[in-house]
């Protein structure tokens, strides 16, 4: 079977490389697309690539693991209120329940924006276009993510307004974290954390360098998207105008160009002039 090699000369504008175009599909990550060239899972025209270094078209026959790639679907996210419980991954080798297990069947295929560990609940964000995933995950996009953070021990605020200036623990360093305790009643408290990073169990490590137990940890909100009155277990889709609002310039690389997809708002009706009338003489 031969293989395809990268076309010398070809141009990012004549079309879009084949890992960006399966991250698209929502097959994978664009990341995952690279593993699955390198394993030759993916053939382009027939032929099998031997490097991600390819750019395709529209025109382009598409194939993974033999089977024709389907047209790129519109880019779309999903909130989902994530209950405690559940991993965050595909398949669990363990065999415990895992999110992906847990939607709705009338939802696309799905890659997660992040993780919530296995005893995390709250705000998950959902896409079927793994290169916006990739994009919402990076710290660089500048999004917060807010939790509120139930806690077993004796809490020193100034400890707590240290966080802020970061904190390196076990040769592992965390950016600044913004917390601030809320209640406490009985040897618990309850905290309300803000950070950028969100690196594996960073919540509950941090703590646990302050002599604190976590009993509860919650999602709030990631960027401007909040969890708010949405029901355990429940996924919303958030409206393309409104999340082509929140992606700004980096809107159109994602397929939401301005204007796409909202209904046009009626004119409002001018009320009628009312005739002249004529003075009595």
């Amino acid at each position: 079977m031969k293989s395809v090699k990268p076309e010398d000369g070809a141009k990012s504008e004549d079309g879009e490389r084949i890992a960006k175009r399966l991250a698209r599909a929502g097959l994978c990550s664009r990341r995952e697309a690279e593993r699955w060239i390198t394993a030759g899972r993916v053939k382009v025209d027939g032929k099998i690539l031997e490097t991600p270094a390819c750019v395709v078209t529209a025109k382009s026959r598409i194939e993974v693991d033999g089977n024709p790639l389907a047209g790129a679907e519109p880019t779309k996210l999903w909130r989902y209120h994530k209950p405690k419980g559940l991993l965050t991954t595909n398949n669990d080798p363990e065999g415990r329940d895992t999110v992906f297990e847990k939607l709705p069947d009338d939802l696309p295929r799905v890659l997660s924006v992040g993780r919530l560990d296995l005893n995390t609940e709250g705000l998950l964000l959902l896409t079927n276009d793994g290169d916006l995933a990739r994009f919402l995950e990076l710290p660089s996009t500048g999004w917060r993510r807010r939790y509120r953070v139930r806690v077993h021990g004796s809490v020193n605020e100034k400890a707590l307004a240290r966080l802020a200036d970061g904190v390196r623990i076990d040769g592992i360093s965390y950016g600044g974290i913004e917390a601030t305790l809320d209640s406490t009643q009985r040897g618990n408290s309850w905290l309300s954390l803000s950070l950028k990073e969100g690196k594996n169990r960073e919540i509950r490590r941090v703590m646990e360098h302050l002599d604190l137990q976590v009993t509860r940890l919650i999602r709030l909100s990631y960027g401007p998207f909040q969890l708010g009155d949405l029901p355990r277990g429940e996924v919303a889709p958030v409206p393309r105008r409104i999340l082509r609002d929140q992606l700004g310039s980096n809107a159109a690389r994602f397929g939401l160009a301005a204007g796409e997809g909202d209904a046009k708002r009626p004119a409002k009706k001018q009320p009628a002039k009312k005739p002249a009338q004529k003075k009595k003489k």
